[in-house]
């Protein structure tokens, strides 16, 4: 098994495959989570590497078109339908309580990216739809209905979009927004954006919008505790993220659960650790090489993290003088 086979054999490319399936470690027999199974790339070098694979996501099209490639081409992979935070309970109803490794690919997916119905991408004319399970608000509601200040603070907070009260005055006077390339259109209106500019300021406002109504960050949050709460001790968790916001909580999660996090200083005095360390302190965090970023533009923003499962981290240590 090679991983540009099975990038070949998926309908798009897995980001950072090769890092991925060495964090997690796989032997034969083991049970794997993929937490946010797509388009199938990570599951199927998981079962191909002899993994048993449980596969959940929460959009429906991911399900049937995923459930329905497993038939056509086999693999021990059982797909599950629901977010990754709820990962505990879907186990539960499939007869699962502890796993040997978690996978996490956060954000949006290259099938979800690609499709302009789904109107996830600034490069596509679609409907103002950016929801992950078809379910919910869409980004059309929100940017029509939406108060001015509630509409800027979502794009400094998930977008970390330095002007974003001015974004927000011109979508507010541009409404009925419908369409995506009307809402980029106004964001790059509103920013000064000229064709020849290196970066399209509308990814911003594009990438705030979906974290909003997805509830992206707070999953997340849900879903790392729910991978720990699962693996067995010696399971390998692995996450891959895209940008900053995602990376951020992810490395203040494992450096919490590791007890690993910076010690007191003068203004914070140093306290000593409630409980044992949930997880082995992570290694360095792992990006793409150049290799990869040139036959995977989109993987130039991923970032791996992983680290080890200890024993139960919910026991009380004694403090120490």
């Amino acid at each position: 098994m090679t991983a540009i086979v099975q990038a070949e054999a998926s309908p798009h490319i897995p980001v950072l495959l090769d890092e991925v399936l060495e964090a997690l470690v796989i032997e034969p027999g083991e049970i794997h989570v993929d937490g946010t199974y797509g388009a199938g790339g990570y599951s199927r070098a998981m079962a191909q590497a002899g993994a048993h694979v449980v596969a959940i996501d929460r959009d429906p099209d991911a399900i049937a078109e995923g459930r329905a490639r497993i038939e056509n081409e086999g693999g021990d992979i059982r797909l599950l339908e629901g977010p990754f935070s709820a990962m505990q309970s879907l186990l539960v109803s499939a007869a699962v309580d502890k796993v040997d490794g978690v996978v996490l690919d956060i954000g949006v997916s290259s099938m979800q990216l690609d499709r302009a119905e789904r109107g996830f991408s600034v490069q596509a004319d679609g409907p103002l739809d950016m929801r992950m399970s078809q379910a919910g608000m869409t980004a059309a509601e929100f940017v029509n209905t939406a108060a001015e200040d509630d509409i800027a603070n979502v794009l400094y907070r998930y977008g970390e979009e330095p002007r974003s009260r001015r974004v927000a005055r011109f979508i507010v006077e541009a409404r009925p927004l419908t369409r995506t390339s009307e809402l980029a259109n106004v964001v790059r209106k509103a920013l000064g954006y000229k064709p020849h500019d290196k970066k399209d300021p509308s990814v911003r406002a594009f990438q705030a919008l979906r974290i909003y109504l997805n509830g992206e960050l707070d999953e997340l949050e849900r879903g790392l505790e729910a991978a720990e709460a699962v693996l067995a001790p010696g399971g390998r968790l692995a996450v891959v993220t895209f940008h900053s916001l995602e990376d951020r909580i992810v490395k203040q999660f494992l450096r919490r659960r590791s007890g690993s996090e910076a010690g007191g200083s003068r203004h914070r005095p140093q306290v000593a650790p409630q409980e044992r360390p949930a997880f082995a302190k992570p290694g360095k965090a792992v990006r793409p090489s150049a290799s990869e970023i040139e036959r995977n533009p989109r993987a130039r923003s991923a970032t791996l993290r992983s680290a080890v499962r200890l024993g139960d981290g919910n026991i009380t240590q004694e403090n120490e003088e």
